[in-house]
């Protein structure tokens, strides 16, 4: 009896164990739940990664102005870039406009102040593909904008990139190849200039936070807009031809001066072009 009762009692526990074991056996790992996870997880990494990369030009120039910031102007240091080695200065008066078809004798290359368009360039961010004209371009230096001209012989890929990340969208500032430009870069603002070999060079930011839009007299349109109402010349590199007007032009007839109501904006019809740009 005792014999057939232990047998009774353990034929239940080992069916309870077969049957567990089956169900185990039939359940398996669940791969496609595993494989799903590890999918996620790499295209998560995958957009981390290609954030850090896409945005570390505009992290690293966000570096580079905080650095520059001790270069802002105020009124105990109304021009900050007396203290950037290499920059050249020279007095421009508030001047006077020539019409679309005629070129000024500027006398610094490229040119930062003197005789310019009645029209200027877009200065609001925009990064110019193809050379513009002087005249268009110093039009814009006198509303306060800062210009990053380039030889593009001698600048290319990723310093061309670090260039390209000081300008586009950023408000009174623009950028444009120059043709056989003596150095790599040649950075301009209303009766200044600092020419650079390189473009990692932090005194770029610098003349940037000291010159752009600075309220201390540095340039002589405040508060005139960088927005244009039209399509800047193409840059002639040919030199200026006897019929060039000189630094001390007064003025072509029919030209909106300077000083007349309304010679902070264009004085021909809007065009379609957008607001703010960011490449020409």
């Amino acid at each position: 009896m005792a014999n057939g009762t232990t047998r009774k009692k353990g034929a239940p526990k080992n069916a309870m164990k077969a049957a567990r074991s089956s169900v185990v056996s039939k359940k398996g790992t669940p791969w496609g739940t595993i494989i799903a996870v590890v999918a996620i997880v790499a295209l998560a990494a995958s957009v981390v990664t290609y954030y850090m990369v896409a945005s570390a030009p505009k992290r690293e120039q966000k570096t580079r102005e905080e650095a520059a910031a001790a270069f802002a102007p105020s009124q105990q240091d109304p021009d900050p870039s007396k203290r950037i080695n290499g920059v050249t200065t020279t007095k421009y008066e508030g001047s006077v406009h020539v019409t679309a078809a005629e070129r000024v004798a500027y006398d610094k290359t490229p040119p930062y102040g003197g005789p310019h368009d009645q029209a200027w360039a877009a200065c609001n961010g925009v990064v110019y593909e193809k050379a513009v004209r002087n005249e268009n371009m110093v039009h814009g230096l006198e509303h306060g904008a800062v210009w990053i001209a380039y030889n593009p012989a001698q600048i290319s890929g990723e310093a061309l990139d670090l260039l390209k990340v000081r300008v586009e969208g950023k408000p009174y500032t623009v950028m444009s190849p120059y043709p056989n430009l003596d150095k790599p870069i040649s950075v301009q603002s209303w009766g200044h200039q600092l020419k650079l070999d390189s473009a990692s060079d932090e005194r770029i930011d610098q003349f940037i936070a000291a010159l752009r839009t600075n309220p201390y007299g540095a340039y002589p349109e405040r508060d005139a807009t960088c927005d244009a109402q039209i399509e800047p010349g193409d840059f002639d590199p040919t030199p200026p031809g006897p019929d060039a007007k000189p630094m001390d032009y007064k003025g072509t007839a029919g030209t909106q001066q300077d000083g007349q109501p309304g010679a902070g904006q264009p004085s021909q019809p809007p065009a379609s072009l957008p607001s703010a740009p960011a490449t020409k």
